[in-house]
C-alpha cells in the first residue's frame, strides 16, 4: 500500500504535542507511544478521507481518547490511592517543576477516565466544548458537567489544588454551570426591570 500524500509531514509536525496529550491520558510515556503510534495507524488507513474533510488532527484525538478509554475498560493499571496526601510543591526551581508534573500526572491518574479525557482535551489541548464534544461523541453539556466535576476533584488535591482555584478564580468559565445559568437569569431579570422602569 503506498504512503497517502501529506501523512508524514504531519506526523512529523504532530507528533510531540499528540504523545504529550497521551501522556497526559496515560500517565505513562511507554503506553503514550504506544497511543499515539495506534492512532497514526488507524488515521494512516482512513487518510484521504480525512484530509477531504480537512480535519486530521480532530480525527487523530478523537482515535486517541476511543482507544484509550477502551485500553482503560480493559486493562487493570495498578495504580493505588496513597494513604498519605504530597506536600504542596511551590515551583521555584527544576525539581519542583518536575515534582509538580508529577503530581499532576498522579491527580490526572486518579479521576474517572472520561473526566480525564475532558480535562487534557479542554485544557491541555486547549479544544473547544464542542470539539471536545466532537471527539468523545457526547453533548457539549456533558462536557461542561464533566470538567466541572473533575475541576472540583482536582481543587481537593493539597498539591494541585490551588493552582486550579486560582485559574478558576480568574476564569469564571470554570465555574458551576448552574450557578452560570442563575446569575445569567438575574442579570437579564435585572435588565428587564431597568427597561420597563424607563
Amino acid at each position: 500500500m503506498e504512503e497517502p500524500d501529506g501523512f508524514r509531514e504531519f506526523v512529523a509536525s504532530r507528533s510531540r504535542p499528540l504523545l504529550r496529550s497521551a501522556w497526559l491520558l496515560t500517565g505513562d510515556w511507554a503506553l503514550a507511544e504506544d497511543l499515539v503510534q495506534t492512532a497514526l495507524a488507524t488515521t494512516w488507513l482512513r487518510w484521504g478521507r480525512i484530509v477531504r474533510r480537512d480535519a486530521p488532527e480532530l480525527y487523530v484525538r478523537r482515535v486517541m481518547v476511543s482507544t484509550y478509554l477502551s485500553w482503560t475498560r480493559r486493562r487493570w493499571r495498578g495504580e493505588l490511592p496513597a494513604r498519605e496526601l504530597p506536600e504542596v510543591v511551590v515551583p521555584t526551581d527544576l525539581m519542583a517543576d518536575a515534582d509538580l508534573r508529577e503530581s499532576v500526572r498522579a491527580e490526572l491518574a486518579r479521576l474517572p477516565r472520561r473526566q480525564r479525557a475532558v480535562l487534557v482535551l479542554r485544557y491541555f489541548d486547549d479544544l473547544t466544548e464542542v470539539a471536545t464534544a466532537e471527539i468523545l461523541g457526547c453533548s457539549v453539556g456533558t462536557v461542561k458537567s464533566q470538567a466541572f466535576k473533575a475541576l472540583a476533584k482536582l481543587r481537593e488535591s493539597p498539591t494541585i489544588g490551588v493552582l486550579i482555584q486560582d485559574r478558576a478564580d480568574s476564569d469564571p468559565a470554570d465555574s458551576d454551570p448552574a450557578d452560570r445559568d442563575s446569575e445569567d437569569r438575574d442579570s437579564e431579570n435585572r435588565d428587564e426591570v431597568a427597561h420597563d422602569a424607563s
